[in-house]
């Protein structure tokens, strides 16, 4: 049995929400999620009451539908509800939003709104609205900045039971049109410029170009990036900024159109690098019902805490982190770079607003002890209680730097998940061991299963495809324009009929956890024998001359090679040495079929806009395919790296 790096005491354990849940429901902590399969009807109807869910949630938990169609399963069909009025609470001088931007100094870009703010803010967004013609299905998007002005337009939009759709403002044109081109809004809330790094982005022109794409639109609404100051520039013509679209507005209670469970309440989107994204649409009441389960029970969040995730308006992680009013929480909201001006931003923010949760991608926790930042030394983070990674799987060596060079008594909960159910499939839990390289178990009222190709259960230690076998409430209604869901159905039900098929290569632990060694359709197949890419970075880029890796499967001579390009640290060169090494360590860390048959070195590797890594993008452009969709990329003049390379060809 492994060493845990962190176990929580009796007090830590017995104060989670956790146990107070389990012990509300007559289980014990560890037969939690056991029942929660086993009794799904009683354990949503009691997540639904015991979490705060605000509402009617009728006299059916769930409807199953088809014998074995998840796809057609219901949970309560006869609910009646507005996830805005779960989210607002009360109106009180409790904080709902702190927001700083990359200076600080600067009025607007340093703000606080208190619930009642927020409650006034979306009461005049809401006039707004319904002053525009907007209706129950209607379309309102935001290309805006991860500031306090996008979550009133959320909360406002699900207030009259519009469908809210997002976008960050780093995105160009094509990208905004991509998206919202799709679904037709009405109303458009954008941001007039945004800061980044240091250097200031004005999108004026460019939002001339996405209205005249978007005739579907009643209103343009100038956000600015400075309140303060008013927007920057000349807006284009037939937009109005903020303060005139609610300046006519006074403030009254809010009010709430009470709607059904799988009311649309957001469109979010696949990464889109080989095509036009996917317009993935959630369900409210399940989006809602699902995060308040991950962020009570699983993330821990107890009403006054003060909650962070580092994301953009444009990734799924914006709209889990918008449910944590739900819990009673505060957000803390950072736009900007999370190392500018250096790389301890995201801590001096934890200590300045006394974070209890701070969220993070594996690919930040690895910048951070490749930087050699220790916050341990630097930083107090006396308040921070849990921290949470996600976007690609965070290897035992970043479990270890975050727990040594960060805070030890800390419960890390590495957590996977995706757009696709916009939530986590397996997850932290506050109540058991956080173990070096494990996300530590599956997410609660969710039957998660490692299969075979057949779809078969294989053994613990053994690889496979993450599967889940239970319906779950926040399976997407469908996919935007998708006649008859054929698309949806092929996305996550045809490769194994009667499970949710994600798209993760993954493996169960001894402990009971599980690890995910990469997407699938992205695992390696030399001599036939599925490997995953993760375990080739963890090896890689523990040598310190390398940077970054990736990793791709080239069809080469009937068979498949692995082929590995590397970015290198400051006055490292590849040469026959550190190809050896390069060589030695995946092939004693690893196994002999993990060995590169090719190694090169490049200046930088593609990246989808929330931070991913695009092998997919790389092995189409080594293979002569053409990318279609080159905005879903932050880099996308990367690609160039990889064309014509000869020693790939031989």
């Amino acid at each position: 049995m492994a060493t845990p790096l962190w176990t929580p005491n009796h007090d830590q354990a017995a104060g989670s929400a956790w146990t107070e849940f389990a012990t509300s429901v007559g289980v014990a902590d560890t037969e939690l999620h056991q029942w929660s399969i086993d009794h799904p009807e009683a354990f949503w109807r009691a997540a639904w009451e015991h979490l705060g869910v605000v509402g009617d949630p009728g006299t059916t938990p769930i409807d199953t539908g088809q014998i074995d169609d998840l796809k057609a399963t219901r949970f309560f069909p006869d609910a009646r509800l507005n996830v805005a009025e779960t989210l607002l609470g009360s109106a009180d001088e409790q904080p709902a939003l702190f927001f700083e931007g990359e200076d600080p100094t600067l009025p607007g870009l340093r703000r606080c709104l208190t619930r009642t703010d927020l409650h006034e803010l979306v009461s005049r967004l809401q006039k707004g609205l319904l002053e525009a013609g907007v209706e129950p299905g209607d379309r309102v998007a935001a290309w805006l900045p991860n500031v306090p002005e996008a979550y009133a337009v959320m909360l406002a939009a699900a207030s009259v039971g519009a469908t809210f759709s997002s976008t960050s403002p780093d995105f160009g044109t094509d990208g905004v049109l991509d998206r919202f081109g799709q679904i037709q809004p009405v109303v458009l809330f954008a941001t007039d410029g945004y800061w980044y790094a240091g250097r200031h982005h004005d999108l004026t022109r460019r939002l001339a170009e996405v209205v005249e794409g978007l005739p579907s639109l009643r209103r343009v609404v100038v956000v600015p990036q400075d309140p303060a100051a008013g927007p920057t520039g000349d807006l284009p013509a037939g937009t109005i900024d903020m303060a005139s679209f609610i300046g006519p507005h006074g403030v009254d209670a809010v009010q709430f159109h009470e709607l059904p469970f799988d009311h649309p309440l957001y469109v979010l989107y696949s990464s889109g690098t080989t095509g036009k994204p996917k317009c993935i649409v959630h369900r409210a009441g399940g989006i809602l019902l699902k995060h308040l389960v991950e962020h009570r029970l699983h993330c821990d969040v107890r009403p006054g805490d003060r909650i962070f995730y580092f994301t953009t308006t444009g990734w799924m992680m914006w709209n889990w982190l918008a449910s944590g009013l739900a819990a009673g929480a505060s957000l803390v909201l950072y736009d900007g770079s999370p190392f500018h001006p250096n790389g301890n931003r995201l801590f001096d923010l934890v200590d300045k607003y006394d974070l209890t949760l701070l969220g993070v991608s594996a690919k930040f926790i690895d910048s951070v002890a490749a930087a050699d930042l220790r916050p341990i030394a630097t930083h107090s983070l006396s308040s921070l209680r849990t921290v949470c990674s996600t976007g690609s799987p965070l290897s035992p060596e970043g479990f270890a730097h975050v727990v040594t060079d960060w805070k030890d008594n800390l419960h890390l909960a590495s957590i996977s998940g995706g757009t696709d159910l916009c939530g986590c499939l397996v997850a932290g839990n506050p109540t058991r061991p956080v173990y070096a390289g494990e996300i530590q178990g599956p997410a609660l009222g969710m039957d998660i299963d490692v299969v075979d190709d057949a779809g078969h259960t294989v053994a613990t230690g053994v690889r496979g495809e993450l599967v889940c076998r239970s319906a779950f409430p926040s399976m997407p209604l469908g996919f935007w324009d998708d006649e008859d869901d054929i698309r949806y159905q092929a996305a996550y039900f045809d490769r194994f009929p009667g499970l949710w098929h994600q798209g993760d290569f993954a493996e169960r632990t001894d402990e009971g956890g599980f690890v995910i060694h990469g997407r699938s359709d992205a695992t390696l197949n030399p001599g036939g024998v599925r490997i995953g890419t993760a375990e080739i970075y963890r090896r890689v880029e523990q040598l310190d001359e390398v940077a970054e890796s990736l990793v791709i499967g080239q069809p080469h001579a009937g068979d498949v090679r692995v082929v590995l390009f590397v970015v290198l640290a400051t006055g490292a060169q590849l040469d026959s040495e550190l190809l050896e090494r390069i060589r030695t360590s995946v092939r004693t860390g690893a196994s002999p079929r993990h060995v590169p048959a090719v190694i090169l070195q490049v200046p930088e590797l593609p990246r989808t806009r929330s931070g991913k890594l695009v092998e997919l993008a790389v092995l189409a452009v080594v293979e002569g395919h053409p990318i279609t969709n080159l905005e879903a990329l932050a880099n996308p003049e990367a690609l160039d790296h990889f064309r014509n390379r000869p020693e790939l060809y031989d």
